[in-house]
């Protein structure tokens, strides 16, 4: 190749051509990144907002309010004196508490659905949003979860994706404290013949202090709670200090939230307790069968199964489920001692941010500001 000034100058003017070509690429590819960007903080920006909220929790009315087998708080009952004190009373179980201040007794709706979400921001700004990820999927996403599950297993009121999901929990799962609950399986039955044995709380009623009448088609079911929605019941317990201990040995006893109860509760002679739904899939049921006569079973996701004096059976009651006792009068009443647990397969942090969330009062009290 020969070397001129020309070719030089056809070299040098190529170079600078193709630099301002390649600046032209460079430019372009950057405005595109940088659209892409915006277009992503956009998409996140509506999902970590209010909005998409609007009608995603639950499509129907009152599906919060349909809690039933015993949820209904004490504090709900106060606060439901008065017009509706006599059904509360009465009733306890299936019905609801009419209480506008009650999330669990209200109509679903945006209020509700916004302070669910809102609480779950405060506690990430509080603490963190690691490990938060199927909590905010299961706040943000309640009702394609709930109106999209199969009739055999529906929360009513929250639904944690990816658990595993059975009727009815081995043991195995939370050994430590069904071992303590069959060893403490003495001291409790004495102490529910303590409680049970009393004199009617009242002249006309057939109930001693501290019991409840749940609403059934037939029979009675009674049940005596020394936690209901995560609120003590502060004479009962004084009543049941040695009932009262075991629950502080419990290790996933769910103590801090709405959806933990411990009480005991008798089924008579010929009675039903209808199918339901409990109100989430994050925690497990306990019975511990305190007296257990023939002709009794309890049916979770149609799998029937038969309670044992001193033997602790768990299941999830988020499942369809029923209790009946068939049995004659001369059998007596069965008796178990029901506490919850939480699942096995919910983490630590998630059960920390649940039970913030959850707090007995908590997304009542956002309501009122």
């Amino acid at each position: 190749m020969e070397w001129s000034l020309e070719s030089v100058r056809e070299m040098v003017a190529g170079g600078m051509q193709s630099v301002r070509e390649c600046e032209i690429c460079a430019i372009a590819i950057a405005m595109c990144v940088l659209l892409l960007f915006l277009w992503y903080c956009y998409r996140v920006g509506r999902e970590h907002g209010t909005s998409p909220l609007r009608g995603r929790y639950l499509s129907g009315p009152g599906r919060i309010g349909g809690v039933v087998g015993g949820f209904m708080s004490s504090d709900c009952r106060g606060r439901g004196k008065g017009k509706h004190g006599s059904l509360l009373e009465e009733q306890n179980g299936f019905a609801f508490c009419q209480s506008s201040e009650c999330f669990r007794c209200t109509s679903a709706g945006e209020s509700l659905n916004q302070r669910l979400y809102h609480s779950l921001q405060e506690y990430a700004k509080r603490y963190t949003w690691s490990g938060m990820g199927r909590v905010h999927k299961g706040v943000r996403d309640q009702g394609r979860y709930l109106n999209s599950r199969p009739t055999i297993q529906r929360p009513e009121v929250f639904f944690l994706p990816d658990l595993p999901s059975a009727p009815f929990f081995s043991r195995e799962v939370q050994r430590h404290d069904v071992e303590l609950l069959e060893q403490s399986f003495p001291a409790l039955l004495a102490e529910f013949e303590s409680i049970y044995h009393q004199p009617p709380a009242r002249s006309g009623s057939s109930l001693p202090p501290g019991w409840k009448a749940n609403s059934t088609p037939r029979g009675q079911w009674w049940t005596y709670y020394l936690v209901n929605q995560g609120t003590p019941l502060v004479l009962n317990v004084r009543r049941c200090p040695r009932a009262w201990r075991v629950l502080g040995q419990l290790r996933t006893f769910i103590a801090n939230n709405v959806f933990g109860n411990a009480c005991f509760s008798v089924l008579t002679p010929g009675a039903l307790i209808t199918e339901h739904y409990g109100p989430t899939n994050v925690r497990l049921r306990c019975h511990l069968g305190l007296r257990v006569p023939q002709s009794c079973e309890l049916v979770v996701g149609g799998e029937p199964q038969c309670w044992s004096e001193g033997s602790c059976l768990l299941f999830d009651d988020s499942f369809l489920h029923r209790a009946f006792h068939d049995g004659s009068p001369e059998d007596g009443p069965r008796v178990v001692f029901m506490v919850d647990l939480w699942h096995p397969n919910v983490a630590a942090a998630e059960r920390q941010a649940l039970d913030y969330i959850f707090t007995p009062g908590r997304l009542e009290d956002r309501e009122g500001k």
